[in-house]
């Protein structure tokens, strides 16, 4: 976390001053520049790896950078009735514009002056950018109305710079600290919000990383596995999935170099020894949408500089009459809007419950997205565990019943600080009867309850990291151990309660409700031995009777206190 690197943090706020002092102040639009920059600094050094690795192993790779670009404007528009003399004479007029792609690598236009990189930036590295994956990909068509608008060439180079000291920071902490680019872009986006003070106004929180990473532990997401998430944001939860996807095949692989991280957790984003097979079912496992423009074409930038070359991230309301996807995932993966409802005629006509509340409606549309065996694991706001409306008691009926609730995980409030005091919940729960199918038996028969209660880092608004893992490693060790014939003492932090009971409170989720408070007998000393105390204090050893001879006002007061109680 930036928190937690100081130069970083000073990195970013200075990134960050030089844009709202260049004029570009909006935090979206900021990050969304910043992004292009970083994508384009991480494209290069990515290709320049590539193309080392395959040499060493004498493997074939294609650099992105090899050949010639023509912008797509100046194209030649062959067609089918063309003579050869035509054909051959808008072909030479295309060629014209041809450019070295060599040209457009980082580590080539950093080195130009100013305004000659300005302009190389905008009219060919950018153009490049949005074409790089072809007129026909996703990225390319999400890409469309991308625009860059650092409009001074002396922001543009303070830029480059900066960014080049945050790369060199980043390299730095990967070989002292285990720390890693690959969190950097989320880094920046999270600084941004907390900056402007503004996270929360439309319920986007970026979800802190650990927590990815226990989810990822908790629901074990395999090669094969259509993982989704339906309001993904910058691509944080479908990283987390890939990275565990990766790390997990590397492990089977025999690597014996990584390391636990800051948080207890061993991931590597590093693809180079998935089979060519294994590469492409990755690729085409990870979906994700949101309704916010902006942070698709984040997300595709955050997948792409981490190997996955074509993502799956749509322009997609989940929760309306347009998004007809069901039962289509094997696990799904979210951290939804807490805040806010939705216009009530657009709402999907699947969705049964009668709210306009999206915390509702996205875990009610989870259920709907997941295959029959499908597992999903969801954050949301405590109050979805015990709300009294009939739209909250009907959605945890759902789970109960329809789904096999494995877990419900309460989290401290200072999870999502700086951003916000929400005190949030984990819902793990896996589909079994479909919204059609008639329950015969409800698929729940326990479902295991635990309070963290420390997460590892300060529960203020500066979230420190602390000494010890938290709770995180202990949630993923008894989560994959409980067992509910002997998980039934509820004076612990965790502990199964059966579902016959849970319907009998009104199928209230609340931890609170189940668990067993221990109070402890506290022993305190007499009063005359507390006066006596105190008196000692004030005038130290003095036998009784000359206590008497004693002027303090103090002293006086407190023998005739003594005297009161005697």
């Amino acid at each position: 976390m930036l928190q937690n690197n100081p130069e970083l943090k000073s990195k970013i706020d200075q990134l960050w001053n030089k844009f709202w002092s260049g004029g570009i102040s909006n935090p979206l639009t900021a990050i969304e520049q910043i992004t292009y920059l970083l994508f384009m600094k991480r494209l290069d050094e990515l290709d320049q790896k590539k193309q080392g690795d395959a040499e060493w192993t004498n493997e074939k790779y294609t650099s992105k950078f090899e050949g010639t670009w023509i912008p797509p404007e100046y194209r030649p528009k062959l067609r089918d009735g063309d003579t050869q003399e035509e054909s051959d004479k808008k072909l030479a007029g295309g060629k014209m514009y041809e450019i070295e792609k060599s040209t457009l690598r980082w580590s080539e236009f950093k080195h130009m002056q100013a305004e000659e990189m300005l302009q190389h930036v905008q009219t060919k590295v950018f153009p490049f950018l949005r074409d790089m994956n072809g007129a026909e990909s996703n990225f390319s068509h999400h890409m469309k109305n991308a625009v860059f608008i650092i409009p001074k060439p002396a922001l543009l180079v303070e830029a480059v710079k900066t960014i080049d000291e945050i790369f060199d920071i980043m390299e730095t902490d990967s070989k002292e600290k285990g720390q890693a680019f690959q969190d950097i872009q989320g880094d920046v986006y999270e600084m941004l919000l907390s900056e402007i003070a503004t996270a929360g106004k439309n319920g986007q929180f970026r979800t802190p990383r650990h927590i990815i990473k226990l989810m990822s532990d908790l629901v074990q997401p395999q090669l094969g596995h259509r993982i989704a998430d339906p309001a993904c944001g910058s691509g944080g939860f479908l990283l987390g999935a890939y990275q565990y996807i990766v790390t997990q095949l590397a492990l089977k692989a025999g690597a014996k170099s990584l390391k636990q991280d800051e948080d207890g957790f061993v991931r590597t984003s590093v693809s180079a020894g998935l089979t060519e097979k294994s590469q492409a079912i990755l690729n085409q496992s990870l979906y994700g949408y949101d309704i916010d423009s902006t942070m698709v074409r984040l997300g595709l930038m955050n997948l792409m500089m981490h190997g996955i070359d074509e993502p799956t991230i749509d322009y997609k309301d989940t929760l309306s009459k347009s998004f007809t996807e069901e039962s289509e995932y094997d696990i799904v993966m979210a951290n939804p809007p807490f805040t806010g409802s939705i216009d009530k005629g657009d709402i999907n006509e699947n969705l049964q419950l009668t709210t306009t509340k999206t915390e509702l409606l996205f875990v009610e549309n989870i259920y709907r997205l997941l295959k029959k065996g499908g597992t999903a694991c969801v954050i949301v706001p405590q109050g979805v565990l015990f709300g009294s409306g009939k739209a909250f008691k009907g959605l945890r009926k759902t789970l109960m019943e329809r789904c096999d609730l494995k877990a419900v995980i309460t989290m401290p409030s200072g999870v999502f600080k700086p951003y916000a005091g929400v005190s949030t919940a984990i819902l793990l729960f896996t589909k079994v009867w479909g919204p059609k199918d008639k329950v015969t038996k409800p698929a729940t028969e326990n479902v295991w309850f635990y309070e963290m209660v420390a997460d590892g880092y300060s529960l203020d608004d500066k979230r420190n990291k602390q000494e010890s893992y938290g709770d995180l490693q202990g949630i993923i060790t008894k989560y994959h151990a409980r067992n509910s014939e002997t998980d039934t003492d509820r004076k612990q932090k965790c502990f199964t309660v059966p579902r016959s009971e849970i319907k009998t409170e009104g199928y209230n989720l609340s931890f609170s409700r189940y668990k067993v408070d221990v109070l402890e007998e506290v022993k305190y000393d007499k009063p005359a031995d507390i006066l006596k105390s105190l008196i000692k204090s004030e005038v130290g050893e003095t036998r009784d009777k000359d206590l008497t001879k004693v002027k303090s006002g103090i002293v006086r007061e407190l023998l005739e206190l003594r005297g009161m109680i005697g």
